[in-house]
């Protein structure tokens, strides 16, 4: 929909920043050009998106002009579809780039198919108005089996046979052979979390779980990789509790630096409050590095506790504390055999290859 400022991006987001078509990129005459031509073109394909535009508001919360800016906006994707003989589109989210789609879909031939994380859809699905898009849709992606159940809770039954699981996927080269750094009992621990510093990524929790950690007695140092609107937050705790030295925010950072900072860790902590699968702890366990997260959602079908990770108590610091604990006195071979089974797990589940094969069969099916 709209483009990320290209001086931010790693050398592969930019590459595909090259290729990429943005549809907030055309300019205002040529969008609304593009507007008026699709309403004397296509009258009876317009109006039946504006019924489903009517339906959309009547579950909305916002503003019917940010209904009609979506019209506006699926009237480009429509047009780039039929200049690039495009049958299919297939989104992220059950939020607005759906609506988008789905509008044009009734605008043109063009099927879609959406893929839903969470958990954003899931606080608000009547005000989205999933029941709709999925009925509209030619198929629909779930990235786990609590996201499909979900899914399900919203959906008319009739359409339930639409929605398919497809895992999120890594690529080939994160697939590194499984390693543990091997430290002894003297060594500072190096802790990382990796996530938007927001409230649902539980960050302030996981200070003050770290606070009480260090005050036991234990030597560590945490890493937070990531920005956002709490940062002020966790910079004040920071200071009120004299822990600056103990505690590192990078700020945002590119996939590659991640892969660095990944690779100079021994644990990866992630104690959301809410949550999808969190693409983070599928990286971590895929290079070797010990996951303790917490027990929502889509995240222990992949974490199993003591045997491919840890899994805390939502919302507990006092479990996250036991965790941390529980992990710095394992043995060299207790982490070993933890990042093996996890390397094990995430390769069998989370291959890019395996589920594009399955994602490649939900657009054949909606085309069918």
């Amino acid at each position: 929909m709209r483009s990320d400022d290209p001086s931010t991006l790693g050398a592969v987001d930019a590459e595909e920043h090259n290729k990429t078509f943005y549809v907030l990129g055309q300019g205002t005459i040529k969008t609304m050009v593009v507007f008026f031509s699709t309403v004397f073109r296509k009258p009876m394909a317009f109006l039946t998106a504006l019924g489903l535009l009517r339906d959309m508001n009547k579950a909305s919360k916002t503003s019917l002009v940010k209904h009609l800016i979506y019209l506006v906006e699926a009237c480009i994707v429509a047009k780039h579809c039929e200049d690039n003989a495009i049958e299919h589109i297939h989104t992220h989210f059950g939020t607005n780039p759906t609506e988008v789609a789905m509008y044009a879909s009734a605008l043109s031939d063009v099927k879609y198919s959406f893929t839903v994380h969470g958990p954003e859809e899931f606080d608000k699905p009547l005000t989205l108005n999933l029941k709709l898009k999925i009925q509209q849709a030619s198929s629909v992606v779930a990235i786990t089996s609590y996201c499909r159940s979900q899914l399900y809770r919203w959906a008319a039954v009739r359409d339930w046979h639409k929605v398919t699981i497809v895992h999120c996927g890594l690529e080939d080269d994160f697939f590194e052979a499984p390693r543990c750094l091997e430290k002894s009992k003297t060594d500072c621990i190096q802790m990382l979390c990796i996530g938007r510093l927001c409230e649902q990524k539980g960050q302030l929790l996981l200070l003050e779980a770290f606070k009480q950690y260090l005050d036991k007695g234990f030597d560590a140092h945490l890493t937070l990789v990531g920005d956002g609107e709490m940062r002020s937050d966790v910079e004040a705790y920071l200071a009120k509790h004299r822990m600056e030295n103990k505690v590192t925010i990078t700020g945002w950072v590119d996939s590659d630096r991640v892969k660095d900072y990944l690779s100079k860790t021994d644990v990866m902590l992630l104690p959301s409050f809410a949550e999808g699968l969190p693409v983070a702890i599928m990286e971590a366990m895929a290079t070797g590095v010990p996951v303790i997260t917490t027990s929502i959602a889509g995240i222990p079908e992949l974490i199993i506790n003591s045997a491919t990770g840890y899994l805390v108590f939502p919302g507990s610091t006092e479990h996250l504390v036991a965790r941390l604990v529980e992990f710095s006195v394992l043995t060299t071979d207790e982490k070993r055999v933890l990042v093996k089974n996890a390397f094990d797990a995430v390769k069998q589940e989370h291959s890019v290859d395996t589920e594009t094969d399955k994602l490649n069969k939900v657009f054949k099916k909606g085309l069918a």
